[in-house]
């Protein structure tokens, strides 16, 4: 009955397969970083017209002083200077 039910609905199939309709931790706001993460703001680049994509800036410890109190512009200025960047992908779980 298994391959039946997943030949007449798909999308169940990446529904169990990935979890992305699971939200871990639970009851937690992770549209704000700062509240959870020290030294973290949440903004949205525009990559092209009608795609809009997440991000979370993390400075590193050393910077911890220095970001204390600023606010998403000084981020962004942040991340045009000369220390490195990481990115990191963190799959398709929906939630940063």
């Amino acid at each position: 009955a298994l391959p039946f039910v997943i030949r007449l609905f798909p999308g169940l199939l990446t529904k169990f397969v990935f979890l992305n309709f699971l939200a871990f931790p639970y009851f937690v706001d992770l549209r704000r970083p700062e509240v959870l993460l020290n030294n973290t703001v949440s903004f949205y680049l525009a990559t092209e017209p009608g795609v809009t994509v997440g991000v979370w800036h993390t400075v590193p410890g050393c910077r911890a002083a220095e970001a204390r109190g600023k606010d998403g512009a000084w981020y962004e200025a942040a991340l045009g200077d000369a220390h490195p960047v990481i990115i990191y992908l963190h799959g398709n779980g929906g939630t940063r």
